[in-house]
C-alpha cells in the first residue's frame, strides 16, 4: 500500500475564471450593494441596490461551479 497522494490535475481555465477570485469580486458586489441600500444621502442609490445585490448573488451561484 502506498501512503503517496495521487497528484492533483491542474485545470485548463484561466488563472483569472477561477472560483477563489470570482468568489471574491461577487462578494464585494453584494457589499457594494448593501452599502447603498444603508446610505442615507443618493435615492438613486438606494434604487439599484436591490439590483447590485441580485447581481452578485447570481453571479457567486454561478461562480460557485467553476474548478478552483
Amino acid at each position: 500500500m502506498s501512503l503517496t497522494q495521487p497528484a492533483k490535475r491542474r485545470s485548463r481555465w484561466p488563472a483569472r475564471a477561477r472560483r477563489g477570485l470570482m468568489e471574491n469580486i461577487a462578494t464585494a458586489i453584494i457589499a457594494i450593494g448593501f452599502l447603498m441600500l444603508f446610505q442615507p444621502f443618493a435615492l438613486s442609490l438606494y434604487t439599484y441596490s436591490f439590483v447590485t445585490m441580485l447581481a452578485g448573488t447570481v453571479m457567486f451561484i454561478i461562480v460557485s461551479k467553476f474548478p478552483e
